[in-house]
């Protein structure tokens, strides 16, 4: 089959290019190697800058049909419980960025692009079909699929993540390598909660080499709580969903806070695995060249401290559709238009790496330099965890 737009992958940053695409006017073809659509995982958090990607896609009622939006991100010390730093979202977030805060479950994200995209016409999504090598030319590009077919496109869209195999033949790299961090993540129903422990805002406990962040997701229903502590992993490395025990978290974690013990001990199960990521993007080259394009974390892995992944991707993805959408000859040498889209995020994505892989030094700092972290905190307040740069994007195309 021969379309304008193939597609490695099903994820949140696949569905979110199909539907730019589409929206475009594009033919679409996404390949995934599931056996079915879905997202593993728990929650995300999507700034104003993600939620002004699904506005203008039309799917804000669909995004408040099954998220929360959170009042305030408190900022919490992990063996004391002391606030140490407090940010206003709700309203105060919608005055100054003109979109809200939000936090829900992966899956419900992926699931309203899912929907979003089956609605348009010229998308065929297919299963079970990854994409195991592709090829070039001047005219079009052409896929070898898992199950044994081909397909060819005008233009090849690589969103298969971390472990992109569409990027390693276009930039030739090493693989993923491990962060020396751990991520522990649960679920608990608000209402299984002991009285006083049913947050209903974004609490961060930053702790010595270690911190825990917890949001309410399922419009509230449920409490999303994220754990990572500094640590290996041996095994399966690329299956993420290894069974944690909870003695061993508390371990790796050391003494917090009761109110924090309380909140761990109420979740029932607990998935870890190991964070990898690749080196920080240099250039526009990471987003591609030629007929082939990178988006999300095939082209710029985030470390999770600054809550951005989804959100990148769905920049990305917008900004492709931004520039798919100014004519129908874009594909014809699509060449100039991968090199643009390179241009225009790079740089962003590489600062959102950045901030990152700082936030996350400066959460697990030890005594007696998380001392001064706290101080700082407690002076400059809100102008040190609000971040205009970021959450007034996506810079407009």
């Amino acid at each position: 089959m021969n379309v304008d737009i193939l597609i490695a992958g099903g994820g949140i940053s696949g569905l979110a290019a199909a539907l730019a695409s589409a929206r475009a006017g594009h033919t679409v073809a996404l390949y995934e190697q599931a056996t079915r659509f879905g997202e593993v995982g728990a929650g995300l958090q999507l700034g104003p800058n993600a939620v002004r990607v699904l506005a203008d896609w039309g799917l804000l009622d669909a995004l408040r049909a099954c998220a929360a939006f959170p009042e305030q991100l408190c900022v919490r010390d992990a063996r004391s419980a002391a606030q140490l730093g407090r940010l206003r979202l709700g309203t105060q977030a919608v005055a100054r960025y003109g979109q809200p805060y939000a936090t829900l479950h992966r899956a419900d994200l992926h699931a309203l692009l899912l929907q979003a995209v089956s609605a348009q016409p010229g998308v065929t999504l297919t299963l079970d079909q990854g994409v195991t090598d592709w090829r070039a030319d001047d005219q079009l590009v052409r896929l070898d699929l898992s199950g044994g077919a081909e397909a060819t496109g005008r233009l090849l869209l690589g969103c298969d993540g971390l472990w992109s195999r569409v990027r390693v033949p276009l930039l030739g790299d090493q693989l993923p390598q491990p962060t020396g961090h751990l991520a522990y993540r649960g679920m608990v129903p608000l209402a299984d909660l002991p009285s006083g422990l049913q947050p209903g805002d974004v609490t961060a406990w930053l702790g010595p080499r270690m911190h825990a962040v917890c949001y309410p997701v399922r419009c509230g229903d449920w409490l999303n709580v994220v754990v990572i502590v500094q640590g290996r992993l041996d095994g399966d490395v690329q299956n993420w969903s290894h069974a944690a025990d909870p003695g061993e978290l508390r371990v790796a974690m050391g003494p917090v806070a009761p109110a924090l013990s309380a909140l761990l001990a109420a979740v029932p199960q607990w998935l870890r695995w190991p964070l990898f990521e690749r080196p920080p993007i240099t250039g526009p080259q990471a987003h591609g060249a030629g007929r082939v394009a990178l988006l999300g974390d095939a082209a710029h892995p985030m470390r999770p401290y600054l809550a951005q992944g989804a959100a990148m991707a769905l920049e990305d993805a917008w900004t492709l559709g931004r520039l798919l959408a100014r004519g129908p000859q874009a594909l014809a040498d699509p060449a100039p238009l991968v090199a643009q889209l390179g241009a225009l995020r790079w740089r962003r994505n590489a600062w959102v790496q950045a901030r990152s892989r700082r936030n996350g030094r400066v959460f697990h700092l030890q005594p007696p330099l998380s001392l001064g972290r706290n101080l700082a905190m407690a002076l400059l307040g809100e102008r040190l965890l609000d971040v205009p740069r970021l959450y007034g994007g996506p810079p407009s195309v």
